[in-house]
């Protein structure tokens, strides 16, 4: 119970932190420097270079039908609080004469059991990406093609290859829990008026030992993603499909987004169904329900 009590005191906080920085009650007044308010005016308005990238959210209530495997010696529950933070510096602009914009951007991903006796973190996914984003704005069937998004990325799970857990007898084994993947991939944005359609082709990327924790992760992950968003008034809906035709197998995650305060927060409900919800469980299916508040879309 008082996990869940400092878990809601958290969401209080979260949510009305801003007001006292949006507040503004500082007086500049007798200020002469204006190189100095105009400083402090960047940071009362929060006018700094990193912005949203993925969706950032925190959500205290996630439950799946089944207890999460565990790979070390932890008890884990099928009720915990999940966490992403995803953000993007820019870092040029143009080189090519295309109005092509480069960003470097990394997004944390936690899972957290704090409704275990030690609530540890289950696992933490961490992916740093370098990509360029291309303006086309090309009419196809009714459908204007934005722009492509061309990416590198990494993602990893952080953990060593070797991990001790018990087997059904509960004997004590030793596993390899490492899990990582540098890949590349291809994002075509199409709009037609709030309906917004992404196509996403994805590769790993060369190297001997790029998939050498977890060779078969592209059989459950997939080569192939769409991802579809519509507004209808101030709703936001996310439905994104993708998977591998040749094994049949993928995932499925739809998600909706409400403001309770315009531009920086959100109620914000998330289910998944499929295969890689996380890095270590990529070839697990997982079906799962959460719901929290977000801080961008």
């Amino acid at each position: 119970m008082k996990k869940i009590i400092l878990l809601l005191l958290l969401l209080h906080v979260t949510i009305f932190a801003q007001d006292i920085k949006n507040e503004k009650n500082l007086d500049l007044d007798n200020l002469t420097n204006q190189e100095s308010i105009n400083s402090m005016n960047s940071w009362l308005g929060g006018n700094f270079a990193l912005k949203p990238d993925k969706v950032s959210y925190l959500l205290p209530f996630g439950y799946t039908g089944h207890k999460y495997q565990s790979y070390n010696l932890d008890e884990y529950s099928n009720f915990e609080a999940e966490l992403q933070v995803s953000l993007k510096l820019g870092v040029g602009k143009d080189l090519f004469g295309l109005k092509e914009r480069y960003y470097l951007s990394y997004t944390h991903h936690a899972f957290w059991q704090i409704y275990t006796n030690s609530s540890p973190f289950r696992e933490n996914n961490y992916n740093p990406e370098a990509f360029a984003i291309i303006p086309i704005f090309s009419d196809i069937q009714g459908f204007t093609l934005r722009n492509v998004k061309l990416s590198l990325a990494h993602v990893s799970n952080g953990k060593g290859k070797t991990s001790l857990t018990r087997d059904s007898a509960g004997n004590p084994i030793v596993v390899n829990t490492s899990r990582s993947i540098n890949y590349a991939y291809i994002d075509m944005a199409f709009q037609k008026d709030s309906f917004l359609a992404n196509f996403i082709v994805l590769a790993p990327s060369f190297g001997a030992d790029n998939l050498s924790d977890n060779p078969d992760i592209m059989d459950y992950w997939g080569y192939t993603a769409v991802k579809l968003t519509y507004f209808r008034g101030k709703n936001m809906y996310t439905l994104m499909v993708r998977g591998n035709p040749a094994t049949e197998k993928g995932a499925l995650e739809a998600t909706y987004s409400h403001p309770i305060r315009e531009r920086s927060l959100f109620v914000f409900g998330k289910f998944f169904t499929g295969y890689g919800e996380s890095l270590i469980d990529y070839n697990n299916y997982v079906t799962k329900f959460a719901f929290g508040i977000s801080f961008s879309r």
